[in-house]
């Protein structure tokens, strides 16, 4: 196995470590803050970025992105994001532990099953057919990211427009962040291109301004995060995370190797070891977010701007 596929899976479990960290951090915050209402969203933007416990863990998330590009360059999108998405065990894990989530029998394997996935992807690495690709063509990836980013706010924003039940509300905004932030990682596909075809710092920072893939990352971005924050506040984090998780991952797999004309490991062992860890994974994802299905103890609180309708 060479160093570089080391160095990119240890980069990407950093990416996933950084990220979801960040997410508990903004879960934690945002428990001691009033009920957002994105009616008001520079009112929302302004007390989010007022709360120093919240800027830590954007902070950490924003580490996470950073160390996910880089990563880009130089692993195929096969390899780093079910690596990424390991990053729901440990959500799981701190949910538990930090946020006084319950961590089931099922929640438990399913760590297990991600460690093992891991496993399989590391010994996977390497060997010729499986390089990275930088470069899309515009036309498809247009084709493939409009629509995603439509249905993506169709379904995050469904919420806000009736009062669902706590669980269905979670389910959908689980899926739709899940696309919009399949999008923003096709974007950052995008922009690891950048980092390749480009030598010197001046013509990379040139680079990356002018290209058309950092506004849709920043676009697809914001409007997830948005739709996070009101989320996380007004359900379990065990929830919302697997499904958005499970939605941006099987996106990203399915339409980056597409789009970037990746291929899987030449030889026979590799891809089988690779294949597996792909299952196993999208396996451990699916079971996930089928948790959100059973009943949730208790009242659950609801976003502000429901709150706001049921007083009306």
């Amino acid at each position: 196995m060479i160093a570089s596929s080391y160095t990119g899976i240890a980069l990407a479990l950093l990416s996933a470590t950084s990220y979801n960290v960040g997410l508990i951090q903004e879960k934690r915050a945002l428990g001691r803050m009033p009920a957002i209402d994105l009616r008001r969203v520079p009112h929302v933007i302004a007390s989010l970025l007022a709360d120093p416990a919240w800027l830590a863990g954007f902070a950490l998330m924003l580490l996470g992105l950073a160390c996910q590009i880089v990563v880009l360059t130089f692993e195929p999108v096969s390899v780093v994001q079910p690596v990424l998405a390991s990053g729901v065990a440990l959500v799981l894990v701190l949910s538990r532990l930090v946020l006084r989530e319950r961590l089931g029998a099922v929640e438990f394997w399913c760590v297990v099953a991600m460690a093992v996935s891991v496993i399989l992807l590391a010994a996977s690495a390497g060997g010729a057919g499986g390089g990275a690709g930088h470069h899309a063509n515009p036309g498809w990836m247009a084709a493939v990211a409009i629509p995603s980013v439509v249905i993506g706010l169709l379904v995050g924003a469904s919420p806000l427009r009736r009062r669902p039940r706590a669980l269905s509300a979670g389910v959908c905004f689980g899926i739709g962040t899940g696309l919009l932030y399949g999008v923003a990682a096709l974007a950052i596909k995008g922009l690891s291109g950048v980092l390749v075809g480009h030598h010197g710092d001046a013509r990379i920072v040139t680079g990356i301004v002018s290209s058309p893939y950092l506004y849709v990352l920043v676009g697809c971005s914001a409007a997830a995060m948005l739709l996070y924050q009101v989320a996380l506040q007004s359900c379990r984090a065990s929830i919302v995370v697997p499904v958005s998780n499970v939605t941006g991952s099987v996106y990203f797999i399915i339409t980056g190797t597409w789009l970037f004309h990746e291929h899987l490991p030449a030889s026979p062992a590799k891809l089988g070891l690779r294949l597996a860890a792909i299952v196993v994974a999208g396996f451990v994802l699916v079971t996930l977010s089928r948790q959100a299905e059973e009943p949730e103890p208790g009242p659950a609180p609801v976003p502000g701007f429901l709150a706001d309708q049921g007083r009306q």
